[in-house]
């Protein structure tokens, strides 16, 4: 049996911050969202974004946890939403 290596690192953040994360997911359209959220282009891999957006969510919880003034929620929100979207797609489909 194979060992599968986790999409994404553990999260652990608020669970207010992941539940509406979680619940945009449905409204996410990589097209449209992910250069307004990570200034990338639509055609990028999904994996290379999925490293950008794991970078740019590390950037934003640690404003979050210094209480930093420049910490946005609703982006933090975005950010994760795209994150979670381009780990989604980036999970081995069953046969």
């Amino acid at each position: 049996m194979s060992q599968m290596t986790p999409i994404l690192p553990p999260l652990t953040r608020p669970r207010l911050l992941l539940a509406a994360a979680r619940h945009g997911l449905k409204d996410y359209r990589r097209a449209r969202d992910l250069g307004r959220i990570a200034q990338l282009s639509a055609s990028i891999p999904p994996g290379r974004a999925l490293l950008a957006l794991i970078a740019a969510e590390a950037g934003l919880e640690g404003l979050r946890k210094t209480g930093d003034a420049s910490y946005s929620a609703p982006r933090h929100v975005s950010v994760l939403i795209a994150l979670l979207a381009e780990a989604e797609a980036r999970r081995p489909q069953p046969l």
